[in-house]
């Protein structure tokens, strides 16, 4: 909502209050300001100027030149607008001037005539283009009437203002009008309301014998009010009231239309007229539409409308669809004489559904959905019928036309004083309460320590106590209730679920990756761009109905797509390391077609591009991940059909032979569908597991008090055998003592026989009650290690064809030659 200041001051007077000043108490008082722009911001020596004469410039055809009045002198201008004429007044930009955006204007010369300033357009006076008259969008602005010759246009015209734009909720339609915004700034700085003072002076013959309404479904329309105007004249409206709708936004059009708008703007209900002879027999049906009846409306379209939707009609045709738009069949033109004004109240609902079904918006729908009360009904009507005189825009007709079947109930709340100050926080009395709600024209009436308030019909957001609670808290000032705790309140906490996914999100930001949120709308194709399987269950989606676009209309139900496009991304935008993080939902229908809301379920996608790393470093953020969850015995295995990912470089992190989530590096035919030309490695882990599988808690567990003792062993075996095969074995027959297993190199080369390798491994034991002895250490090798080689050797030497030799190299020299398969 666009109010200007000047205008504003006709309501209630703030004139005396600095800019700034009114806009931190607006916001203090819940009016949130967007911008604040002042109207004709810099220009310097635009004066009014007469033109005197008008001759074509001898060297160029578009070109005049013209002799300007400007006071005290005549000055020659040369120009290339045409709709300029001898004795019109018009704004002059004279030598060393400015104008809109800066710009200064010299003398200069045009095709050698001398220009000594410019004729200046309401552009560059500062006006937005949209709110310019069409008659004025290409040419030079011309004045109204005579002003004094020389004077600056800002002395003169109301064109020097400041025009505050404030963010309207849904929730106060009263707020989209000056005098609604007056209310508000009246209770804000404790200044009294001024309407305007309405008076229609003559009025000639009986409304009664021009025309009727009759409102055939008051469900949709609980009050409609027309009054009548003959020997209308159409006209430009008065200058004042140009400006006056320009800085507000809209462009003005004619004397009636103009006068229509001005109203809308001053109280907020929207106005229709109607050339009263396209009316039959002047009679007005308020009715629902027919099932397929079509009205081309004022933008020219011909719209077909269905049996819900609400039609102004006559006895023969719909005129306009309610609360929405006219019709052409009932517009005025120059040829109209005789004018029915409207003012009516609709159904919300029914044209916010009109609207969208239609998909036509309009000035009017746009606040008629959002409630429009019945209060001013009279009040507007008789306002547009006092301007028309006013203007000489036409003649009155007496009485009015007034069908109210559904009449307004008072809405009257008790709030109670020490409720309010309780939840408050503040200690004040019933008078002064009353007081700040009597500032915004609640009426109220104290008893004891109960408020009876009378609320305004124009409030159709106060419904109980609670509302009032607000008022008085707003009005009372935000910034006075002092800082307390709450009382009576459980204070809530995090749920474990909730507390896992903080931890996490804290290791993976510890780890150096970033955290990014993507949208849970993708494109149906981002499935394909991934490769994946004709077969997955994620190819089932949930289709949107009405989604934003192509490429928003399905739910995802794989964060890697998401997860690759961010990365593409960046790398495009020559971010050379990208580490990123998602913890996100997707969605997985139950069934197709989706006739119940899917399973949400959660997941973790990390991603890595980044040429220092690779896949261990990707392993490595996991493991870390895992440990620092408490989460223990998980492994991670070989996986060659993941189509997403590279056949040989990609693996399932298993714990209790359950598929946590899958790791590796991106198969090239992926990353050149995301134009990726680097490796990229990427996670994407079940987090619903993940949380099942969390310790939170810690146990303490004491420093050994006894000293470990370490070998190394080295293993020989074929390649294709991993290292957690072998090291199972080991664990197995380390028995209690052995500690820890760490594999810490792998060789192939000289001394290996081709097709096998060699595994290292640092072993640790530790006794928790006694120093250990070589011996002990010892004693595995020959009883166990030795012992399960040899046995597990003969084994595959009697039941396979293949055999694999293992060398355990101990570091204290012992060398044992033996037999073993895995």
């Amino acid at each position: 909502m666009l109010v200007p200041v000047k205008w504003l001051n006709e309501y209630v007077d703030v004139s005396d209050i600095d800019i700034k000043e009114l806009e931190e108490c607006m916001i203090l008082t819940g009016s949130n300001i967007e911008t604040t722009e002042q109207v004709a911001e810099g220009i310097k020596r635009i004066v009014v100027g007469r033109i005197e004469k008008i001759e074509r410039h001898p060297d160029a055809d578009k070109l005049f030149v013209m002799q300007v009045n400007v006071g005290d002198e005549v000055v020659q201008i040369v120009t290339g607008a045409t709709n300029c004429k001898e004795g019109k007044y018009v704004p002059v930009a004279l030598n060393g001037s400015w104008i809109a955006n800066g710009v200064k204007i010299k003398r200069g010369k045009l095709r050698g005539i001398e220009s000594n300033g410019m004729l200046c357009s309401l552009e560059e006076l500062g006006f937005g283009s949209k709110a310019i008259p069409k008659n004025f969008a290409d040419g030079i602005w011309i004045f109204d009437k005579e002003y004094e010759l020389g004077r600056e246009i800002k002395e003169v015209i109301e064109i020097d203002d400041k025009v505050i734009e404030f963010e309207i909720t849904p929730n106060r339609p009263d707020c989209l009008s000056m005098i609604g915004m007056a209310r508000e700034f009246a209770g804000t700085f404790s200044r009294k309301m001024k309407f305007p003072d309405i008076t229609v002076k003559h009025e000639e013959g009986d409304v009664k014998e021009y025309c009727s309404v009759e409102i055939k479904d008051p469900d949709l329309c609980p009050r409609y009010a027309a009054r009548v105007v003959k020997d209308v004249k159409i006209e430009e409206s008065p200058l004042w009231m140009q400006l006056r709708l320009m800085k507000a936004g809209m462009r003005p059009i004619s004397n009636i239309v103009d006068i229509t708008n001005y109203v809308m703007l001053e109280f907020g209900h929207p106005i229709h007229a109607f050339d009263l002879e396209k009316v039959c027999n002047g009679k007005i049906l308020v009715r629902r539409a027919e099932d397929g009846e079509e009205i081309k409306t004022l933008d020219g379209v011909d719209r077909k409308l269905d049996g819900e939707m609400l039609v102004i009609a006559d006895e023969e045709k719909a005129l306009a669809i309610a609360g929405t738009m006219g019709g052409e069949n009932s517009e005025i033109s120059d040829k109209t004489k005789n004018v029915l004004i409207e003012v009516a109240n609709f159904d919300k609902s029914s044209v916010r559904r009109t609207s969208k079904e239609l998909g036509l918006r309009s000035e009017a729908s746009s606040r008629f959905e959002k409630g429009v009360s019945t209060y001013a009904t009279e009040m507007v009507l008789n306002r547009v019928c006092e301007l028309i005189e006013e203007l000489g825009a036409g003649t009155v007709i007496g009485g009015t036309v007034d069908e109210y079947p559904v009449k307004y109930q008072d809405n009257v709340i008790d709030i109670r004083v020490k409720r309010v100050n309780e939840f408050i926080g503040i200690d004040i009395s019933a008078d002064e309460m009353a007081s700040l709600l009597n500032g915004i024209e609640i009426e109220t009436e104290v008893k004891d320590e109960i408020i009876i308030c009378k609320i305004p019909e124009c409030r159709m957001d106060i419904e109980k106590e609670i509302d009032l609670v607000e008022e008085v808290a707003r009005f009372y000032g935000y910034d006075k209730i002092p800082t307390t705790i709450p009382k009576g309140m459980n204070w809530g906490a995090k749920t474990n679920g909730q507390t896992i996914e903080d931890m996490t999100r804290d290791i993976l930001l510890g780890t150096g990756l970033n955290e990014i949120t993507t949208y849970s709308f993708v494109s149906p194709n981002s499935l394909e761009s991934i490769n994946l399987s004709e077969d997955s269950i994620l190819r089932q989606q949930v289709i949107l109905l009405n989604p934003l676009g192509e490429e928003y209309s399905a739910m995802r139900t794989s964060l890697i797509p998401n997860t690759l496009e961010v990365i593409s991304r960046n790398l495009n935008r020559n971010i050379e390391d990208v580490k990123t993080f998602e913890i996100g939902n997707i969605f997985l229908p139950r069934q197709v077609p989706v006739r119940e809301l899917p399973v949400e379920t959660k997941r973790i996608a990390i991603g890595i591009a980044d040429k220092k790393c690779d896949f261990f470093t990707l392993k490595g953020i996991v493991e870390e991940l895992l440990n620092r969850l408490g989460i223990e015995d998980y492994y991670f295995e070989a996986e060659g059909n993941h189509k997403t990912y590279h056949p040989g470089r990609c693996g399932n992190i298993i714990i209790n032979n359950h598929i946590l989530g899958v790791l590796g590096e991106i198969h090239p035919k992926v990353m050149d569908n995301y134009g990726i030309k680097e490796s990229v490695y990427l996670a994407d882990i079940d987090f619903n597991a993940l949380m099942q599988l969390t310790r939170i808690d810690r146990l303490f567990k004491a420093i050994p008090k006894y000293p470990a003792v370490t070998r190394d062993i080295a293993i020989i075996v074929k390649e294709d055998i991993t290292s957690r095969d072998a090291e199972i074995i080991i664990r197995k027959n380390g028995g209690n003592i052995l500690e820890s297993v760490k594999l810490f190199d792998v060789y192939q080369g000289k001394q290996i026989d081709e097709g096998h390798k060699s595994l290292a491994y640092a072993l640790v034991f530790r006794h928790l009650e006694k120093t250990l002895t070589d011996e002990e250490i010892g004693k595995i090798y020959d009883k166990s290690f030795k012992k399960t080689f040899i046995q597990r050797s003969k084994e595959y030497h009697y039941h396979c064809s293949n055999w694999w030799f293992f060398n355990f190299q101990l570091n204290l020299g012992w060398f044992y030659p033996i037999f073993f398969v895995l």
